[in-house]
């Protein structure tokens, strides 16, 4: 099996609670941007606009305030001795472009081999949503959810694809609607073995995923 590689988020990644601006501070920020955009944040459509987005922030990037370890802490032996491969696919996210502050929106397809242990599967779910509700480069969010899955499971081996269009492609820059980015992270038997990587990807219904890029 391939070795985990230690790339999940750390307490110590995160800025610390001193350092983050109070309430007020945000929606001053706000009225700012507004300002730069050329718009009256006074004017009576904004009043509400700076308090409205600090409370959308919150949602957006509740991710920084989850421990993605911790949410696959809980796992089960009692498995009848199921040992084939457990798929979660279509998990639809949310994330935000780091460098434009843009949506990225998709689908993700979570797979691993278990060895003895299983884990809930709103688990997956709830994975991929710690990850996605953060600032993100697709690529990256596709290796943390696959290393995060090997390091706690510490399966046979894990797949993961990400299927996702990025709004700032499509709203911005060179203004090209309609394009999806794929990525996969293979570890373990899904690396090695090319038969379990292709129960995977037929499973998943994309048998040309893994030739566009595996992270």
């Amino acid at each position: 099996m391939s070795a985990p590689r230690k790339n999940t988020p750390s307490a110590s990644d995160m800025p610390a609670s001193a350092d983050r601006p109070s309430r007020e501070e945000a929606e001053a920020a706000v009225r700012v941007l507004l300002r730069w955009a050329g718009d009256d944040p006074r004017r009576e459509g904004l009043i509400d606009t700076p308090a409205r987005v600090v409370r959308s922030y919150e949602e957006f990037f509740q991710g920084y305030e989850q421990n993605p370890h911790e949410i696959l802490s809980r796992t089960f032996s009692e498995v009848q001795g199921y040992d084939e491969m457990i798929v979660l696919k279509d998990i639809r996210f949310e994330s935000y472009c780091e460098h434009h502050m843009v949506p990225i929106i998709g689908r993700a397809h979570v797979a691993y081999l278990p060895n003895k242990r299983v884990v809930g599967i709103s688990k997956l779910a709830r994975l991929v949503d710690a990850f996605a509700k953060r600032l993100q480069i697709q690529e990256k969010m596709t290796a943390q959810i696959a290393d995060t899955l090997n390091e706690v499971l510490q399966p046979i081996g894990v797949g993961v694809i990400l299927e996702a269009a990025h709004q700032c492609m499509s709203t911005r820059g060179v203004h090209k609607a309609g394009v999806s980015m794929v990525t996969s992270r293979m570890l373990g038997s899904f690396r090695d073995d090319p038969s379990t990587r292709r129960e995977f990807l037929s499973i998943v219904g994309n048998s040309n995923a893994f030739s566009v890029s595996n992270t």
